[in-house]
């Protein structure tokens, strides 16, 4: 049995302790040895991910590099880890973009000036924040490779814990005096809403482990569960199926996040630093849409079903609803939030379409949605630290004194709204291409989402990087080497797996199938079959 998925979730875990345990003062020096040890400790996480990655083999068995410890065998809870495509995928994109969420977060624990006089506040301590990063990075990772339910279930509410406090007590600089107290609001927003989502969840977990257990099965092992399921040895009767997907379902929906329960994204992201709102929509969130495709269509696949039409519906209103709210945007950085909800619709309309084309989508889309909005909102970070505002109507003229930050901000700002040849067009294809296989009129509605893309997102560049240069602008210095080193490595992904995603396809696809498979689901066949001659060309 290999160690190798314990020993990539550990290496994040013992850095943030050793980061947080690292002697606390106010100079550079200190300050620099810290965030030197953290950046490496990502490093170090992102090869063993790459190597996980690598070592996947998609023509394998379903969940591969297992592990399983006895955690509390009176309960038949353990410590299992399992890896399939979509999994290794996602803690692959985690791990990459950890150390670029460090690097542009690098002066974002620094001392600040407080008062006219020179005065520096000392709330912030540079161990805690890079700590509290690294704590997200291995309950993520464990998320992604656990295949024990309640195991998933502990690390899935455990990461809300140092998410609450980046969020909260290391938000934005930008917004004066009321930036605190909007900052608490929008911490305990979050905690919250996915604390609600969590209780519900665990009472579907404890009811999911009462009927396996009355039936001989009691485990929360996920490969036992649906295996069970599949072979009929473990039988929901139609009501308690129902009722145990909308409990999972409802957690991922506030984590993902669906409309209506998405109102506690805007204000976390918004409050946050851009760093910390990359952790949040690019991270945390996939946890949920993952969840999805793992727990919901697996332990429940006829309520799954018997949903989906609903889902559907609830995933293309996101997508509009999203979308026409971020054109309304004066803030830069909840723009881009309500932005994040509708790409969210997107995902899980690929999901809860149940074809192989939406749900190769919806995966590529999580990985591919990550890389474009850290950099769109990375940039975006950037270019408020230099005005030192997030309002819309504060900048202008951007384009002809930042040439490089203006033109970084318009890769990030046409790959969100899936321009042909970056990365965010093949997955949101696919996932159209899907659903209007199974469900046309939902397809048809969703394509308006590209059109509002366009709009906000290029009235957005219109605003802040052409026209007249504004005087408050005119000095701001364009892009630096460690901003450079931040934005050019998405930059190259976003272009790289927007003309070559065969990589990622080959590694998901097999899961796609198996995920469909459990749900006794297959692709449409066409509406107009195309015959094939005896000398074997179609006609």
């Amino acid at each position: 049995m290999s160690a190798l998925l314990t020993v990539t979730c550990a290496v994040p875990a013992a850095g943030a302790v050793l980061t947080a345990a690292l002697p606390a003062g106010s100079t550079e020096a200190r300050r620099s040895t810290t965030k030197a040890v953290a950046l490496g400790v990502s490093a170090v996480t992102l090869v063993l991910a790459a190597v996980v990655a690598t070592r996947f083999d998609p023509h394998g068995a379903r969940y591969q590099l297992t592990e399983s410890y006895s955690w509390i065998r009176s309960f038949g809870i353990t410590f299992s880890l399992g890896v399939d495509g979509i999994g290794a995928v996602l803690a692959l994109l985690t791990a990459v973009l950890v150390p670029v969420v460090m690097l542009a977060s690098w002066h974002d624990a620094d001392p600040a000036p407080v008062a006219p006089d020179g005065t520096f506040e000392n709330r912030r301590r540079t161990q805690g924040f890079f700590a509290l990063i690294l704590a997200v990075e291995a309950m993520v990772i464990v998320s992604f490779y656990a295949t024990d339910v309640f195991l998933f279930y502990v690390f899935f509410e455990a990461m809300l814990i140092p998410m609450y406090f980046l969020i909260g007590g290391f938000g934005d600089r930008a917004g004066g005096p009321e930036a605190a107290r909007q900052r608490s609001y929008a911490a305990v927003k979050f905690l919250l809403y996915n604390l609600l989502g969590g209780l519900v969840m665990l009472a579907a977990v404890i009811g999911l482990y009462v009927i396996a257990q009355d039936q001989g099965l009691g485990t929360f092992d996920l490969q036992t569960l649906t295996s069970a399921i599949a072979d009929g040895k473990l039988q929901l009767t139609g009501t308690a199926e129902k009722a145990l997907f909308l409990g999972f379902f409802f957690a991922f929906a506030v984590k993902a996040p669906l409309w209506p329960l998405h109102t506690w994204l805007p204000n976390a992201m918004g409050e946050a630093t851009a760093g910390t709102a990359v952790l949040i929509t690019a991270v945390v969130d996939k946890v949920g849409t993952f969840a999805m495709l793992r727990f919901c269509l697996g332990l429940f696949p006829d309520a799954s079903k018997t949903f989906a039409p609903a889902i559907l519906v609830l995933s293309v209103i996101g997508i509009i609803y999203g979308a026409l709210l971020a054109v309304g945007q004066k803030d830069i950085k909840r723009l881009v939030a309500y932005a994040s909800i509708s790409h969210f619709g997107f995902i899980i309309m690929g999901i809860f379409a149940l074809t192989s084309q939406g749900q190769s989508g919806a995966t590529l889309y999580m990985v591919n949605h990550g890389i474009s909005t850290a950099a769109w909102m990375l940039v975006a970070g950037f270019l408020i630290s230099r005005r030192g505002s997030r309002l819309i109507a504060d900048y202008g003229g951007v384009q002809k004194v930042a040439p490089v930050l203006a033109g970084t901000f318009l890769v990030g700002g046409l790959a969100t709204l899936s321009l042909p040849g970056l990365a965010p067009f093949v997955s949101e294809f696919l996932v159209l291409v899907g659903t209007f296989t199974r469900y046309p009129a939902i397809g048809i509605v969703a394509t308006f989402g590209i059109v509002l893309a366009a709009l906000y997102a290029l009235l957005l560049y219109q605003r802040t990087m052409t026209g007249p240069v504004k005087a408050e602008v005119s000095t701001m210095p364009d892009l630096k080497v460690r901003e450079l080193a931040v934005v050019a490595p998405l930059v190259a992904l976003t272009i790289l797996l927007g003309v070559y995603p065969k990589p990622l396809t080959d590694l998901v696809n097999p899961s796609v199938n198996a995920t469909l498979s459990q749900v006794h689901e297959t692709d449409p066949a066409p509406a107009h079959p195309v015959a094939a001659t005896s000398g074997g060309e179609q006609k």
